[in-house]
């Protein structure tokens, strides 16, 4: 009961609070003021000219309504009496006490807009703004809003609250109600289905969030659900368009396909508008149960659904891209047939789902006894063979859709439109086609498959002998030189003192040892030599065995190792020269500077050789040391991670209590490695996330030198400004950011930086996010990272 009490509290407040703030924008309509089809004033305008209220074309007349000025043409947001027939261009609209009124003038008929009666008479009006039409009394007190009921939209500042709903519009051009609904349930689910089918079973979308829930979109953009303490549950969608001289419009619509989309209109100053899907929450209309009608199914090319018959069926409603109806083409007495089996035919549709249709009848049986049985019931109209069971359905058929892949054929009994009802006085004449014609197919068809089957012995017998002449012929080339260029080749311990000038030249210290810049006196390339500081007390074979298994990792994006040596209790690795440095060095120091397109092609480089390292070469590797110090950048900037492999190598255990310490404090391990030392793929994938962090904001993820605390912690602070829209705080301001790039890469980063792990995508699923070739969701709130 408390509950109830505060969220209706906070209702009225924010209804108050909105009304109040859009006094001061708003034109005032008298009492007396009116509107009609015929006058030059057909409509009352907002003060910035983008909303309008009053009559719009529908069908042969007129609806009343309010629309957004739009071009090419104008939006719809609200429609009074939506289900009414269209106004004749007689009628009238009045402001009088009781509100606007409509005059019918060919029936005298009078009609309230606010389709309720007032305590108080109405003094004044309002076309905000916002969209919302407002009355009030004498005392400019509200006393009824447009905001206050919903047709198919709601707009920036309006809320969708419990048991209210949204229905869809019939047709782009009639707003009448249409065929999906979205309610806010009182158990705060807020769920779409299709309007004759209001049961749970039908429902197509469900946000599964329960308790006291209401729908809010603000007026930057941002689709949420939120609590009785306007607490944020759930970010549903947002919009990041940007641009200065620009005023932007959010609305979201149920729209006639029945998705739930949320748009933002662009008015440039001078220009034309522009409209954006920035979210929907389907993206594919065979996924909307009831798009297709009755005995009809929907298939679908990159998320656009198209309505076919059944095969024997044809279109009631015309041959429609949605809502399509079907019945059979032929119909006969099967009851009453002594030779129901001589009227239909057999089609099957490969792939076809029947969603939410319980067959009638299901009994186990093999696939053509179960054909049989559907095709002597009369009411049988489909069969689905499905794990031994036999089931069959009758019609109408709904819900069905083609889903690749799904392993489903369905057998649709469809009429035969040259069957003959076979007299019972005399005996059925059973046609059979002509023997000889059946022989010649089957020679025929005999002879293609030996030929075929001859034709591809003979073309593998051809490309084996290429390939055995082709490898002898080069095994017995004297250039190949295979071993020297494909194998790790060993160094002695003075070749290297000589290659690095006595390891006078420092480039880099990691976690396993000093890095110093030599050159090789062989093919005088330069080369980098690590000294390993602490190694495992084993012998060289086992060593040797570590190290090549590290030598077969073949990568673009990892550093390569060239060879190694070992000179009793030292050893020294021998890598490929990165002649640009360090990640490190570009992120962190302010005299050095990479561009937004060169950070997004390092962000997709390192991901590639994670992926490399988790999924696709011979044994799985887990790095857990993926920071910019361990990415390094060759001369055509091409990101390459080091250090892999190397964790094997480490033995005492001091040195792993020093690493494991200095990794804590640095934020890239992640929570459950602290925890538990735990290693699994998504110890890196968090690492990962931090990195991207500190590409796409050039600091580090934990800095003190900020200007506000809440910055100290990057993962928090890029969480709260993805939150509020204000993404553009995160890069310079003389950057060419391409932002829809900026969202995604934020998005990957929040999703990577889970404390749950279960929560963490694959690597391969954080490529196919950077790159925009799969649907990222809203992000949930990371922990903080470790401090």
């Amino acid at each position: 009961m408390a509950a109830s009490l505060t969220l209706f509290l906070l209702f009225a407040v924010l209804r108050a609070n909105q009304a109040i703030a859009e006094k001061n924008d708003a034109t005032i309509i008298r009492l007396g003021s009116w509107l009609s089809p015929k006058s030059n004033s057909t409509s009352w305008v907002s003060s910035s000219g983008h909303f309008a209220f009053g009559f719009y074309p529908q069908g042969k007349g007129f609806a009343v309504g309010i629309w957004l000025r739009d071009e090419p043409e104008n939006t719809i947001v609200w429609t009074a009496y939506r289900n009414s027939p269209p106004l004749s261009s007689t009628s009238v609209i009045v402001l009088d006490k009781d509100g606007p009124v409509l005059l019918r003038n060919e029936t005298g008929k009078r009609t309230p807009i606010t389709n309720s009666s007032f305590k108080v008479p109405a003094y004044s009006a309002s076309m905000f703004d916002s969209g919302n039409f407002v009355i009030y009394d004498k005392n400019q007190s509200v006393i009824w809003q447009s905001f206050d009921l919903h047709t198919d939209t709601i707009l920036g500042g309006q809320i969708l609250s419990s048991g209210q709903n949204l229905v869809s519009s019939l047709s782009k051009s009639d707003h009448s109600s249409g065929n999906f609904i979205l309610v806010m349930q009182d158990d705060g689910n807020l769920v779409a289905y299709p309007v004759n089918n209001r049961r749970m079973d039908d429902a197509y979308y469900g946000t599964q969030i329960f308790g006291y829930v209401l729908l809010t979109l603000n007026v930057k953009g941002f689709l949420c659900l939120v609590d009785d303490r306007n607490r944020t549950l759930r970010v549903l969608g947002h919009s990041n368009v940007h641009g200065q001289n620009t005023s932007l419009i959010y609305r979201a619509t149920l729209d006639v396909d029945g998705i739930f989309r949320l748009y933002v209109h662009r008015f440039e100053r001078n220009a034309k508008s522009s409209v954006h899907i920035v979210w929907q929450n389907l993206f594919d209309q065979c996924d909307v149960r009831g798009f297709c009608g009755f005995n009809s199914y929907c298939s679908s090319v990159a998320g656009k659904g198209v309505c076919h018959c059944y095969p024997g069926f044809t279109p009631i409603n015309g041959n429609q891209s949605m809502f399509l109806d079907c019945e059979q083409t032929h119909k006969y007495e099967c009851k009453t047939s002594e030779y129901p089996r001589m009227l239909y035919n057999f089609d099957p549709l490969q792939d076809l789902q029947l969603k939410n249709i319980v067959p009638y009848w299901v009994e186990p049986m093999k696939m053509e006894t179960c054909r049989q049985a559907c095709q002597e019931d009369c009411d049988c109209a489909a069969v689905l063979y499905e794990r031994g069971n036999c089931n069959k359905f009758k019609l109408p058929l709904r819900f069905g859709r083609i889903k690749q892949n799904s392993s489903n054929t369905v057998f649709i009994k469809s009429p035969s439109g040259n069957a003959i009802i076979p007299n019972p006085e005399k005996p059925a004449m059973i046609h059979v086609d002509d023997k000889k014609d059946l022989i010649l197919t089957l020679l025929l068809t005999l002879g293609s498959i030996s030929f075929l089957c001859f034709t591809i012995a003979t073309s593998i017998i051809f490309v084996y002998r290429r390939k055995i002449h082709s490898y002898t012929k080069l095994s017995t080339s004297a250039n190949l030189r295979f071993t020297e260029d494909c194998s790790l080749r060993t160094f002695s311990f003075d070749e290297l003192v000589n290659a690095t000038r006595n390891f006078t030249e420092e480039v880099g210290r990691g976690s396993f040892g000093v890095v110093y810049k030599g050159t090789n006196q062989g093919n005088n390339k330069r080369i980098a030599v690590k000294k390993l500081d602490v190694v495992a007390d084993e012998g060289e074979r086992e060593f040797q065995a570590e190290i090549t298994a590290i030598a077969r990792t073949h990568h673009r994006n990892l550093v390569q190792l060239i060879g190694y040596c070992i000179d009793d209790s030292r050893k020294l690795l021998v890598y490929e020269y990165m002649s640009n440095g360090s990640l490190a060095d570009f992120l962190f120091k302010s005299e050095m500077h990479l561009s937004w397109k060169q950070r997004v092609k390092i962000a997709l480089d390192v991901a590639r050789g994670v992926l490399y390292l988790h999924e696709e070469c011979e044994v799985c590797i887990v790095h857990c040391n993926i920071k910019p110090q361990n990415i390094l950048l060759d001369e055509r900037w091409v990101a390459k991670i080091s250090d892999f492999g190397l964790a094997r190598l480490s033995s005492l255990p001091e040195h792993s209590r020093m690493r494991s310490t200095s990794e804590l404090t640095s934020g890239y391990v992640a929570p459950e490695r602290q925890k538990d030392a735990s290693t699994s793929v998504k110890v890196d994938i968090y690492s990962y996330g931090v990195v991207l962090l500190e590409i796409i904001c050039c600091r580090r993820n934990i800095d003190v030198n900020v200007p506000s605390e809440e910055e100290i912690m990057l993962s928090t602070w890029v969480y709260n400004c993805f939150v509020r829209g204000e993404l553009k705080k995160l890069v310079s301001v003389d950057e060419d950011v391409e932002w829809m790039t900026l969202e995604r890469m934020v998005k990957v980063a929040l999703w990577c930086v889970q404390e749950d792990l279960s929560l963490r995508p694959s690597m391969k699923n954080v490529i196919l996010m950077l790159e925009g070739l799969k649907h990222i969701p809203i992000p949930l709130s990371p922990i903080p990272l470790a401090s």
